[in-house]
């Protein structure tokens, strides 16, 4: 099954999928053409919003990609937290001089649609964030030919991955970037997240299925450690966020090797669930109180982000950074892949065994 998932691509490097616009078609179908797998994020899209893009992407390219998934969320116990949030983002609002935005816009994502289209017009691999599709799903993608990888954050996450049987379980470090893909938002666990390295130990002495390793990964030397380690693969998000494909609004981008910004930590500020961003001026001052309210804390502070990545301001926006920011390179994406490539390959001299092929 390994074999599965690497006979894709010819470099076990996978560009993760970014929501809010940063995995577009021109980034996936530079990183799957040059020999890695390439992916679209469909969180946030309507479902024709999605399949317009995969038409967008196979105009580009004719090699394997993926789209990824956000898995439907249960209901919020609390709404009056969110309304006291939005009382004290009220001073933003003004600021950015916008209106907050409707927390019950929707908890869904419109998945079962989204899922429908891809059954329809099938895609070589589709992933899942935020949880674990059912097993009719996950077969039913099977026998239209797709690879399934789901995101897991725990050994017992991964567990809930195979006996749901997904072909891949994707081993999301706390070092990554945006979203934890934790299977259940609680909030007495915030701050126990579990490095990539250890995280694929446990994983390996769990699960049988391959892993994918993703996590503060930015360089060809840290593929080599986690493919040493039991990963087929590593999945970069951060280290393709600076390219000149990406999506990402510039202010962003830049942020990334900015001296202003020196840190990153886990934040519900901005969307009501752990995400890992660069500490701005937002992070500070709103974190501490955010509820544990997603996607309603998403809707609430999406006109925020929107005004202040429009006015540049990088302190009012989402600056979602893995702990291996500062390590950006501003390459084309297809030769950043190139350049990985040649670092694993040189680090694999130096590792005996150079992990698994």
């Amino acid at each position: 099954m390994s074999s599965a998932l690497t006979d894709l691509f010819p470099h076990p490097i996978v560009q993760a999928p970014m929501a809010g616009g940063v995995s577009v078609p021109q980034l996936a179908a530079a990183v799957s053409e040059a020999g890695g797998l390439g992916f679209l994020a469909a969180g946030y899209k309507t479902a024709d919003g999605m399949y317009q893009e995969i038409k967008q992407l196979r105009g580009l390219t004719s090699r394997p990609f993926g789209v990824n998934l956000f898995m439907p969320q249960p209901e919020y116990a609390e709404p009056a937290a969110v309304d006291v949030y939005a009382h004290q983002l009220a001073g933003e609002a003004a600021w950015y001089e916008t209106e907050l935005g409707d927390p019950d816009s929707g908890r869904d994502d419109g998945y079962d649609a989204k899922l429908a289209v891809l059954l329809d017009n099938p895609v070589p691999v589709v992933s899942f964030h935020f949880g674990v599709p059912s097993r009719d799903a996950l077969d039913a993608l099977r026998r239209a030919g797709t690879f399934t990888l789901v995101t897991a954050t725990t050994a017992d996450e991964a567990r809930a991955v195979e006996q749901a049987g997904a072909d891949a379980v994707i081993v999301q470090g706390v070092e990554a970037g945006g979203h934890q893909g934790t299977h259940r938002d609680i909030p007495e666990n915030d701050g126990s997240g579990i490095g990539l390295l250890s995280l694929i130990a446990q994983v390996r002495e769990t699960v049988r299925l391959p892993l994918v390793a993703a996590g503060g990964i930015m360089r060809g030397s840290q593929i080599a450690a986690v493919l040493a380690a039991g990963a087929s693969a590593a999945q970069l998000g951060t280290a393709f966020l600076a390219t000149p494909e990406s999506g990402a609004q510039a202010v962003h981008k830049q942020a990334l090797t900015n001296p202003l910004f020196t840190r990153t930590e886990l934040t519900r500020a901005f969307s009501g669930r752990p995400a890992r961003g660069l500490v701005n001026r937002f992070m500070r001052e709103h974190g501490r109180y955010a509820p544990a309210a997603y996607p309603e804390i998403h809707h609430l502070t999406s006109p925020l982000r929107k005004a202040a990545a429009k006015a540049g301001d990088a302190q009012g926006m989402a600056l979602w950074a893995g702990q291996g920011h500062r390590m950006a390179r501003e390459l084309p994406a297809g030769q950043l892949v190139e350049v990985l490539a040649a670092e694993l390959a040189a680090a694999r001299t130096a590792i005996p065994g150079g992990g698994p092929r």
